[in-house]
């Protein structure tokens, strides 16, 4: 079998972007880290625990947030971080941690987001028991909130999985098919092979025909994250 058909496999059997039924999720534990999942051996690793050798700063500097105990955190003020590789197609696989701020409202509450080709942000933020909306845990930013509000509690890691599609031309270079995705937070499907009208603020670029890094946002929260890997899909 080869090493596309096996990357293709991997997607079917995890059920990640299939248009398969949502159902309504159970979060009776959650209070309790999910379990790490191992990167299979076809998947490129992005983050292992260790360092931050496969990721810059916005401006192509060094990556200024640190790396410790197995994740990495973010350094408020330091900026955005950015893969130094570019990605069309891909299933990506996250751990994230946010902090606990009961004192903070809204968009304070342990803000993060992940932006797939740089361009497309999926919120990460605490919204614990909320009503989620679009700019909520789960959200793509300003398009779309989540099916179900699926969020465990801050201080306990939750993870993303996620199909991404990139957008489709034909040969003259016209936009034929936009893109699209699918998001699984803590085993509950949250978008539904979603398409997606437009890239989201605070993106690296609009230069939605080219293929684009994973980019984790610096919102001024210690954000944490860890077990970052990514299967390309060609």
């Amino acid at each position: 079998m080869s090493a596309t058909t096996t990357r293709r496999s991997f997607l079917v059997m995890t059920g990640v972007g299939l248009g398969l039924a949502p159902a309504a999720p159970t979060l009776a534990q959650d209070d309790i880290d999910v379990p790490t999942v191992p990167p299979p051996k076809f998947a490129t690793v992005l983050f292992e625990g260790k360092d931050l050798s496969a990721w810059v700063a916005r401006n192509g500097g060094t990556a200024g947030w640190k790396a410790m105990g197995g994740y990495m955190e973010v350094v408020p003020g330091s900026g955005d971080i950015l893969t130094k590789q570019t990605f069309d197609d891909f299933q990506l696989h996250l751990e994230f941690w946010l902090p606990y701020l009961p004192e903070a409202k809204g968009q304070a509450r342990a803000n993060s987001g992940v932006y797939l080709q740089g361009r497309y942000e999926i919120q990460v933020l605490d919204s614990y028991g909320l009503q989620s909306k679009e700019n909520d845990c789960g959200a793509i930013y300003g398009i779309a909130a989540p099916l179900f509000n699926a969020c465990k509690k801050p201080q306990v890691w939750q993870k993303y999985d996620v199909a991404f599609r990139a957008p489709r031309f034909d040969v003259s270079g016209l936009l034929t098919e936009k893109a699209r995705v699918t998001v699984v937070q803590n085993s509950v499907m949250i978008h539904d092979n979603l398409e997606l009208p437009s890239t989201t603020g605070g993106e690296l670029d609009k230069q939605i025909e080219k293929p684009g890094p994973i980019l984790l946002q610096d919102h001024g929260n210690l954000v944490r994250y860890r077990n970052i890997w990514i299967i390309p899909v060609k």
